[in-house]
């Protein structure tokens, strides 16, 4: 492949300078109710140079009762296509959480996957690294030419409520978990009102946060994420799904395998729908309803 799925922040400065036809950047931020940050907002007043706007809220299944479900190739492929994306258009994505890039940039490299586009890179250390590295931002939103995009979606990377259910059974795959520790063993709030804290039960639970280093604000390396994992017990060599809220930050952990050549499908529905849905003998550690 011509591209990686990792790119630097200096790689991608050294790129757009050179004024590539066949790039475009993705700001793909996104942030919980409460964090009480308006991402399109920060996008208009801070971005990186030429970059365009991936609302994870807008381009979802609109029908759906859980939030940012994903969409039909069909509204995906417009969506996209508005933004200046083609089959052949190398994509990089990026957001401005606090977590250095690893929140929700990855969901929207995963959907990318999902409608069968490869050419996707996630921004090593993100919005903030960018900044911090002293590299240029605009405030300008640039007009593009819409293209056309051909989706072709790929089941293998989506798992449904039945898929995990049926699974409580069958054990093929392992279920991981991208919330916080809190939230996972039910001793803190979840985000959503009605909502409440707990896991699918035999989940692991690896907080999405962990793949950062600390002190450099990029991806740790191949050999400390795999170690994230077996130390989680979860063995990298047999099947795996990652979960979490509502399907965002389990796609950090997908992203996170897929360096180490594991293929990580998502359980787009996540716990809100699992916690909505199931018996409540199938949420394990989870207080009971009042």
């Amino acid at each position: 492949m011509s591209f990686k799925s990792l790119v630097s922040t200096k790689w991608l400065f050294d790129t757009i300078s050179n004024a590539p036809s066949k790039l475009r950047i993705l700001d793909s931020s996104y942030y919980l109710p409460k964090a009480k940050r308006d991402p399109y907002e920060e996008f208009k007043q801070k971005h990186i140079p030429g970059a365009q706007f991936f609302s994870i809220a807008d381009c979802c299944d609109n029908t759906s009762k859980y939030e940012h479900m994903l969409p039909n190739p069909q509204d995906f492929a417009a969506y996209v296509g508005k933004l200046g994306i083609s089959n052949d258009t190398h994509v990089i994505v990026y957001d401005a959480s606090d977590g250095y890039g690893f929140f929700s940039a990855p969901r929207a490299w995963w959907m990318f996957h999902v409608f069968g586009h490869t050419k996707v890179s996630v921004l090593n250390g993100g919005f903030k690294k960018w900044c911090e590295d002293g590299l240029p931002t605009s405030n300008t939103i640039e007009n593009v030419k819409t293209e056309t995009f051909n989706p072709k979606f790929n089941p293998d990377l989506v798992k449904s409520f039945e898929d995990v259910e049926n699974n409580l059974n069958s054990k093929i795959f392992q279920v991981v978990d991208a919330r916080g520790a809190d939230r996972f063993h039910g001793t803190g709030p979840e985000p959503r009102p009605g909502i409440k804290p707990g896991h699918i039960p035999l989940a692991k639970n690896i907080p999405y946060g962990e793949v950062v280093d600390k002190n450099t604000g990029t991806l740790k390396s191949p050999e400390e994420l795999e170690e994230m994992f077996l130390k989680t017990g979860i063995d990298l060599k047999q099947p795996i799904v990652a979960s979490c809220g509502s399907g965002v930050s389990a796609c950090v952990l997908s992203f996170a395998a897929s360096t180490l050549g594991k293929t990580v499908p998502v359980y787009d529905g996540a716990w809100v729908e699992w916690y909505l849905r199931s018996k409540p003998d199938q949420r394990a550690e989870c207080p009971e309803d009042s």
